[in-house]
């Protein structure tokens, strides 16, 4: 198998998973009537914004990349199934899929969901990258696992 994206393009697609996370949460923390989980929630939302500010300085260490024209068949299919399944990847899905969420326990259900979602994404697309682009796509598992880690230690105090 090629390469299919650059690091530029994951962490152009990093990017839009933390703003739409940072959204989730923010609206997630708004709605959340006990004191631990929206301190929880509010404490994610300005890791994501930091998220957002280090992937954009990621940015500056990766090489742009300039797709070909034409790329086979099945890696076409394979990361826009692997795109289009992770919600996070569409501008405006934070807020509204926050809206899905009517407890605390839902909202780190889905925080959960979405953080192991990013993990899987990232792991995928990190296959795809040019070598010397692979430790990008690292330090973004990285900080999804942390995230990952603190919605894990809370669901078990709902």
């Amino acid at each position: 198998m090629g390469n299919l994206f650059a690091g530029s393009e994951v962490v152009d697609l990093a990017i839009q998973v933390e703003r739409n996370g940072r959204d989730f949460y923010n609206a997630v923390a708004r709605s959340s009537r006990k004191d631990k989980p929206r301190q929880l929630f509010e404490f994610l939302a300005q890791e994501e914004e930091k998220h957002i500010v280090t992937f954009q300085k990621l940015m500056e260490k990766v090489e742009k990349y300039d797709p070909p024209e034409v790329y086979a068949d099945d890696y076409i299919a394979y990361m826009n199934a692997l795109a289009s399944e992770h919600i996070f990847t569409r501008q405006g899905q934070g807020a509204e899929q926050a809206k899905k969420a009517s407890t605390d326990l839902e909202a780190v259900n889905l925080g959960i969901k979405f953080e192991s979602d990013s993990i899987i994404f990232y792991e995928g697309m990190r296959r795809m990258v040019p070598a010397y682009d692979q430790r990008i796509v690292d330090e973004i598992i990285e900080q999804e696992k942390l995230h990952l880690v603190k919605l894990s230690e809370l669901k078990p105090m709902l």
